[in-house]
C-alpha cells in the first residue's frame, strides 16, 4: 500500500461527515477496531486519527474517545469572533456599567483640534517619552517596577504575544507552552513557523521537570505561559515553584514569555521580579479598560528590546497614536486604575454567583479571576455540552480550544463570566447547573 494509504483513508471518512454519515457527536471506533474494519494496520489507523485530528474534522477527549467535532475547522484554530449569543460565557471582556461614563470624563478635550493634530501623527513601537513614562509607573505593582526605556508597544495582547515569540523564537524553533494554554497563541505559533511543545501542569502550574524533558528531546528556545491567573485554569504560581521553575529556565538559558494580561486581578508581581534579564512581560489595556481601546505593552529586558522593537515594526503591530493619546490620559488620571479595582470586586461577586448556582460540581476556580473551569460529570462530554448550551443561546468553550495538543483534552469546559449581566449571569449558570444534572441523551430528546 503507499506510504499516504492515511490521508486515502482520512479523505474518506471526512467525505462520510460531510454527507451526513457521520453526525457531529458521533463516536469513532477504537484505533484498534478501526483498523480490524478497515484491514490495515494499527499503526495506520492511528495516523488516519491523527490526520483528522489535525484537520478539526474529530476531537479527542481524554479517557473518552475520538468524536466528531460540531465544524470543520484546522486543528490550530482558536475560538472566532463573539457571535451575539444571548448569555455569553465564551468571550471574557469585562465592562462595567459605569465604566463609559469614567472613561468619557478621561477623554474630553482629545477631540480638540490642538489635541488631535498630535493624536493622529504616525507612532512608533517605542512610543514617546512621556507615554513609555506612564506606562512604566501604571504597571508598577509591588515587588515589580519596570523601567521606562524596557517598555515596548503594539495595538493589543495578541500582538504582544506574536512580536515576543518572533523575537526570541526562530522559525522552526521550539516553544514550551501550558498543556492547556490560551488558544490563540496556537495560530500566532503556527504563523510563524514555530512548534509549541506541551508542558505537564499540576496545582501549582507548569512543573520544572516538564520543561527539562521537553528541552532535552529537542531544544527549547522560550516558555510562553501565564503564571497569575492562569487561562483557563486560573492558577497563580505559588512562590516556591516560581523559584523552583525560573532555577531550570536560568539553568537552560530560556527566555520566558510571561502573559500578564489577567495580572491586575491579583497581587501577585510577575515572574520578572524575580528573573528579569530572562522574562518579557506582556500585558494591555484590553481586560483592564476595554477591548476596542486597547494598547499593547512587552516589557523585555534591555538586551532583548531591540529584537522585539524590529519585530513590532516587520510585523505590522505599531499602535495607533489615538490609541497612544486615549491610552496615555486614561493610565495618566488614574482611570485606568480606577476600573481596574472595581474589575476585581466585580470578578470576585461573579464568583460568588457562579459558587452558588454549580455548588456540587467539580469547579477549578479562583475567587479573583473572570473565569472558571468545570469537570464535566460522566454522561456529558464537553464537545456536546457545548452543542447543547448553544441551542439555549450560552456560548461557552469546550476544553479542547485549550489543548496544545489535539486530541488531548480533559472532559471539561471553561466558563467566561466577565460579559453577561449579573441577572443573565445566573439564569445562564443556573441553567447549565440543570443540564449538569440530566444525562446527554435523555437532554437531546426534549429537543
Amino acid at each position: 500500500m503507499s506510504k499516504f494509504e492515511y490521508v486515502t483513508l482520512a479523505d474518506a471518512v471526512a467525505a462520510e461527515i460531510a454527507s451526513g454519515a457521520l453526525k457531529p457527536g458521533d463516536r469513532l471506533p477504537p484505533q484498534r477496531s478501526f483498523a480490524y474494519e478497515r484491514k490495515i494496520a494499527t499503526s495506520t489507523a492511528s495516523r488516519v486519527y491523527a490526520e483528522l485530528l489535525r484537520r478539526g474534522l474529530v476531537v479527542g477527549e481524554v479517557g473518552r474517545g475520538t468524536f466528531i467535532s460540531g465544524e470543520a475547522r484546522h486543528a490550530t484554530a482558536a475560538p472566532g469572533e463573539p457571535r451575539g449569543a444571548r448569555i455569553d460565557l465564551e468571550f471574557n471582556y469585562p465592562l462595567l456599567p459605569t465604566q463609559s461614563a469614567l472613561m468619557a470624563k478621561s477623554l474630553e478635550g482629545l477631540n480638540r483640534t490642538d489635541m488631535l493634530e498630535v493624536a493622529l501623527r504616525p507612532s512608533t513601537s517605542s512610543g514617546t517619552q512621556a507615554a513609555r513614562a506612564i506606562a512604566a509607573d501604571f504597571l508598577t505593582r509591588e515587588g515589580w517596577s519596570p523601567k521606562a526605556e524596557q517598555l515596548v508597544f503594539t495595538a493589543n495582547g495578541r500582538q504582544c504575544i506574536a512580536a515576543a515569540l518572533a523575537a526570541v523564537v526562530p522559525p522552526g524553533g521550539r516553544c514550551g507552552v501550558e498543556a492547556l494554554t490560551y488558544p490563540f497563541i496556537k495560530g500566532i505559533a503556527a504563523r510563524l513557523g514555530v512548534t509549541l511543545v506541551p508542558l505537564a501542569m499540576d496545582d501549582a502550574g507548569v512543573r520544572p521537570d516538564a520543561v527539562q524533558k521537553a528541552d532535552r528531546e529537542g531544544h527549547l528556545s522560550a516558555l510562553y505561559i501565564q503564571p497569575v491567573i492562569q487561562n483557563p485554569l486560573g492558577i497563580t504560581m505559588p512562590s516556591s515553584r516560581r523559584t523552583d521553575l525560573l532555577r531550570v529556565v536560568d539553568k537552560l538559558g530560556l527566555v520566558v514569555i510571561e502573559d500578564a494580561v489577567y495580572g491586575f486581578l491579583d497581587d501577585g508581581p510577575p515572574l520578572a521580579a524575580l528573573a528579569p534579564e530572562s522574562c518579557i512581560v506582556l500585558d494591555s489595556l484590553s481586560k483592564k479598560v476595554a477591548p476596542g481601546l486597547s494598547l499593547g505593552f512587552i516589557v523585555p529586558p534591555l538586551r532583548l528590546r531591540e529584537s522585539v522593537m524590529a519585530s513590532v515594526r516587520s510585523g505590522g503591530w505599531t499602535a495607533s497614536g489615538y490609541a497612544f493619546a486615549a491610552g496615555q490620559r486614561l493610565m495618566g488620571d488614574g482611570t485606568a486604575a480606577e476600573l481596574s479595582r472595581l474589575k476585581r470586586i466585580d470578578a470576585q461577586q461573579r464568583q460568588k454567583i457562579a459558587a452558588a448556582c454549580l455548588s456540587g460540581f467539580d469547579i477549578q476556580a479562583n475567587s479573583k479571576s473572570y473565569h472558571l473551569w468545570l469537570t464535566l460529570p460522566p454522561q456529558w462530554r464537553s464537545q456536546a455540552f457545548a452543542a447543547a448550551a448553544a441551542r439555549r443561546d450560552i456560548a461557552l468553550t469546550p476544553s479542547s480550544t485549550f489543548a496544545a495538543t489535539p486530541g488531548h483534552a480533559p472532559n471539561a469546559i471553561r466558563l467566561a463570566l466577565a460579559a453577561p449581566a449579573m441577572d443573565q449571569l445566573e439564569k445562564g449558570l443556573q441553567t447549565l447547573a440543570g443540564m449538569l444534572n440530566a444525562k446527554e441523551e435523555d437532554f437531546d430528546s426534549t429537543e
